[in-house]
């Protein structure tokens, strides 16, 4: 019985905050003797870490794989331990020095695969040869035979390789423009852009193209942002209707893409084919609007094209389309003011069409 005054539990009741801290021991690594304290839901004051010791886990993986029958790490697990054990201080640390180990050796094998690839170079085939073979490639294809290398990018640079191309697909039923016939195709200025205009008239692939666009496009045209306006003009249509139509048209430059180094700005022909390459209306378009009525348009020539929408006419039975035009781009992300700018509505709308310089209905002129 114990002494008055002094209570029984006293003497038996631990204190407050004497609890031991689990450490950890070589000999506790076993799939068995894992315990809850060694997750990460167990109790900070009892695991200083919070979660499973690295070398824990790494001695309980090396254990699973061994009862597999996999192979397990070459590092023997005592070796494993004993390190751990004077190194680690805390989980944290070993998993900032395995990541930056990791990185490291990401690098050592990407300059690696560089240096084999750079030291294994394969067999280089004479000119000749991709002459012959762009002789059997289609005209949707020439992009990419033109990226297997070099040289097959420099066959699709010359004068033969569009010759070729344009004989072997021309046909005397095709109906084409003075410019285009085989008579003015011994010409080398501007050869390549006539032989793809010359394609959409013949080739059966590209025309198909060409007749599946609708008379009002399903979305607004989005190309033309940032566009500078060339050229404008407007006409009058006399048709099957009663009534006659005006068409308006407006002649676009596509704002070329800025590279960030000035050195890099594409590929450019071989000296003795820029004629070849030559093209007035390289990176232009047409944006043809048919109306019921004539609509006077202020001048938006030397302007650039800011804003493009197609919406519903008041009647309920036609389009509206509204243009806006300023004297600067807009940069990304900004919208454009229309209130400092040129605004050009036409209503009611009966076609809108936008015609690249490849088109057949795009006018160009024959001396190019």
């Amino acid at each position: 019985m114990a002494p008055r005054g002094r209570p029984a539990a006293a003497a038996t009741m631990p204190r407050r905050g004497a609890r031991k801290r689990l450490k950890f021991r070589a000999d506790d690594v076993c799939s068995e003797r894992v315990t809850v304290a060694d997750y990460a839901n167990s109790d900070p004051a009892v695991v200083k870490s919070g979660r499973v010791k690295k070398a824990v886990a790494n001695a309980v993986q090396q254990e699973v794989k061994s009862l597999c029958g996999l192979e397990a790490s070459c590092v023997p697990t005592e070796e494993v331990l004993s390190v751990s054990g004077e190194s680690c201080d805390s989980s944290d640390e070993m998993d900032t020095k395995e990541s930056i180990n990791g990185r490291a050796a990401s690098r050592k094998k990407k300059s690696k695969r560089h240096k084999d690839a750079e030291a294994g170079g394969g067999e280089e085939y004479p000119i000749d040869i991709w002459l012959l073979l762009a002789s059997y490639i289609r005209p949707e294809d020439i992009v990419r035979f033109s990226l297997i290398c070099k040289k097959a990018w420099t066959v699709t640079c010359t004068a033969a390789f569009w010759t070729r191309l344009y004989r072997r697909h021309y046909s005397l039923d095709a109906y084409l423009p003075l410019r285009l016939r085989p008579e003015s195709m011994e010409k080398l200025h501007c050869l390549r852009a006539c032989v793809i205009r010359s394609l959409f008239h013949m080739y059966e692939p590209f025309a198909a193209r060409l007749s599946r666009n609708p008379a009002i496009p399903d979305s607004t045209p989005s190309t033309l942002k940032n566009s500078r306006c060339l050229l404008f003009w407007c006409k009058k249509i006399v048709g099957n209707r009663q009534e006659a139509m005006w068409e308006f048209n407006f002649k676009f430059k596509k704002q070329s893409p800025r590279f960030k180094s000035k050195c890099c700005k594409g590929l450019q022909p071989p000296i003795q084919y820029e004629e070849v390459h030559t093209n007035p209306d390289q990176d232009c378009c047409l944006l043809q609007i048919t109306t019921f009525n004539f609509i006077f348009v202020p001048i938006v020539m030397g302007m650039t094209f800011t804003l493009f929408s197609i919406s519903v006419s008041t009647d309920m039975r036609h389009h509206r389309v509204r243009l806006v035009f300023q004297d600067a781009p807009v940069r990304n992300g900004k919208k454009p003011r229309v209130e400092q700018g040129v605004q050009v509505v036409l209503d009611p709308v009966h076609s809108v069409r936008l015609l690249d310089w490849w088109h057949p209905q795009y006018p160009f002129s024959p001396k190019a």
